[in-house]
């Protein structure tokens, strides 16, 4: 199966959304492997925003995301990815469509909420910069079997 990492950001904690948030993906029917309630480092959120170091909302977003607690997660299921992006809706809450996360709880670009890796190997990577391999738990539902063919 494959896994994503998904945050909630700290204007989604301040906004107690955390649990909305979460059943939104229990609902669907993936899997919660591993989950931190933390404030993050600058060191971690220079390395999980690397790609962005050059821009100019790069200063801005490492003081809004290392401001407040966030919950970290691994959700795990089959195309998790892809289907937490859609699920997230666009980055930009103003054209993110309703029923998606950020259409429904988000009103401002930099304060959207949540944060989905974009890709498997994003995904692999902003893993290992917030969990070890033995805080990350496999185990069985026994629902699976209803989920999947």
């Amino acid at each position: 199966m494959e896994r994503t990492f998904i945050m909630i950001k700290p204007d989604g904690v301040q906004r107690n959304l955390v649990g909305a948030i979460i059943s939104r993906f229990e609902a669907k029917g993936y899997k919660l492997v591993a989950m931190k309630f933390m404030r993050l480092t600058e060191e971690q959120a220079r390395e999980h925003y690397k790609e962005h170091v050059d821009k100019p909302f790069f200063a801005g977003l490492l003081e809004y995301i290392t401001s407040g607690p966030v919950v970290a997660m691994v959700w795990e299921g089959k195309d998790v990815v892809a289907a937490a992006r859609q699920m997230m809706g666009k980055t930009n809450p103003l054209e993110a469509q309703p029923g998606t996360i950020r259409g429904d709880y988000g009103l401002d670009i930099g304060r959207n909420v949540i944060h989905g890796a974009d890709s498997v190997e994003s995904a692999e990577r902003e893993i290992k910069i917030y969990f070890d391999e033995d805080e990350i738990l496999s185990y069985e539902k026994t629902m699976e079997s209803w989920l999947y063919e």
